[in-house]
């Protein structure tokens, strides 16, 4: 499960956003969702997740087995020892529980807001990565880079475990996947083209990834907003309202629709993307993105789940239940139709392994899977 934390329009205050998706959180376990993620977002009312270890760190003691994700931690947006710092300590915390997932941003306010140079964000990516994984390996930090340069230093908490197999990173752009390749972690599939472009895509992946590490990657995990509804009139309700809201909002707060990133360094692709929009409509860009999610009755929800499971081989999937603004009745309707009547039937289905991949011995297994 995926938690937003999104405050759309304002129609609530942000405490009552955070109080009512925390009761997911807290359910999450006893449902019997295997893992919980956790975007990182600031400053807007977009995401309200601006310190997300916290967060997991507050879920993991409310849990004992539930695998805690980030969705992705955005690697330029801070120091990176200090990265490396927090996750050893929530590892710690969570009794090897946390899952590294992460990325370089896209959000120019968030960049701004960070005065970090946008253009920059793909060199400090590769080079917080390099010394992030490596910190979190050998237990020190010590890197000499282009942008990075850390004398050596120790990593304290020492890591729990090795982090190898448990490191997803978001990956839109074919340059990402190669980066993501080269570094030997796993991808993280968020629902923003068409099946198609990514089915391909994950196939060069794949390829580079055996062809630089002499081993298969972790396979991917895919994360989708879902509306489940017990009628195909109530669901297609909830795809016209609250999934084209969330699509709308994604492309406000990215701004996708920006030709401005023709001039960004590293962002030629989304540069592509403003294009097409100009061509096609900012709504008509919004509702293709909302028709990548998955809407329906349960039984409907599962199938187009378990399709997209199939075609990408993917090691897991991420329901998010809130979003869009949905009231909380309607959210929880959501979370409760999930967990009662999809998950069962999702968590029936053997993806070889938990998330995927096959985890260093130390860490602690989930006893369910």
């Amino acid at each position: 499960m995926t938690l937003t934390f999104q405050n759309l329009d304002r129609t609530r205050s942000d405490r009552e956003v955070i109080s009512s998706e925390l009761r997911y959180a807290r359910r999450a376990e006893e449902v019997g969702f295997d893992s919980l993620w956790v975007p990182e977002h600031h400053f807007t009312d977009y995401e309200l997740t601006p310190n997300v270890p916290q967060l997991l760190s507050w879920v993991a003691a409310q849990t004992e087995r539930l695998r805690l994700g980030t969705m992705v931690t955005v690697l330029p947006w801070q120091d990176p020892i200090r990265t490396a710092e927090s996750f050893s300590l929530l590892d710690h915390l969570s009794g090897g529980r946390a899952i590294l997932g992460i990325g370089r941003g896209l959000g120019r306010v968030e960049f701004e807001g960070f005065r970090v140079e946008m253009g920059e964000s793909r060199q400090r990516f590769i080079e917080y990565s390099e010394a992030i994984l490596g910190a979190l390996e050998n237990g020190y930090m010590e890197y000499d880079g282009q942008l990075l340069k850390q004398p050596r230093v120790a990593v304290r908490p020492d890591p729990y475990a090795t982090f190898r197999g448990r490191t997803f990173a978001s990956a839109v752009s074919p340059e990402s996947m190669d980066i993501m390749a080269r570094l030997g972690v796993g991808l993280m599939v968020i629902a923003q083209k068409p099946w198609e472009t990514v089915e391909a895509e994950i196939a060069t992946y794949r390829q580079h990834y055996k062809q630089i590490n002499g081993q298969e990657p972790p396979k991917p995990i895919i994360c989708v907003f879902t509306a489940v509804s017990e009628t195909e009139g109530g669901a297609r309700e909830m795809r016209e309202k609250y999934l084209q809201r969330y699509a709308l909002s994604t492309v406000e707060h990215y701004e996708f629709d920006n030709v401005g990133f023709a001039k960004i360094n590293g962002y030629e692709y989304y540069a592509k993307l403003a294009s097409n929009i100009a061509k096609h409509g900012v709504d008509g860009f919004a509702s293709f993105l909302a028709d990548l999610q998955v809407w329906g009755t349960p039984d409907q929800v599962t199938e187009q789940l378990l399709s997209y499971v199939n075609r990408l081989d993917a090691g897991g999937i991420l329901l998010v239940p809130a979003y869009g603004g949905m009231p909380e009745p309607v959210a929880d309707k959501n979370f409760d139709l999930l967990a009662r009547e999809v998950l069962p039937a999702l968590k029936a289905h053997d993806v070889g392994g938990d998330l995927g991949v096959t985890y260093d011995a130390r860490v602690v297994t989930s006893p369910s899977i």
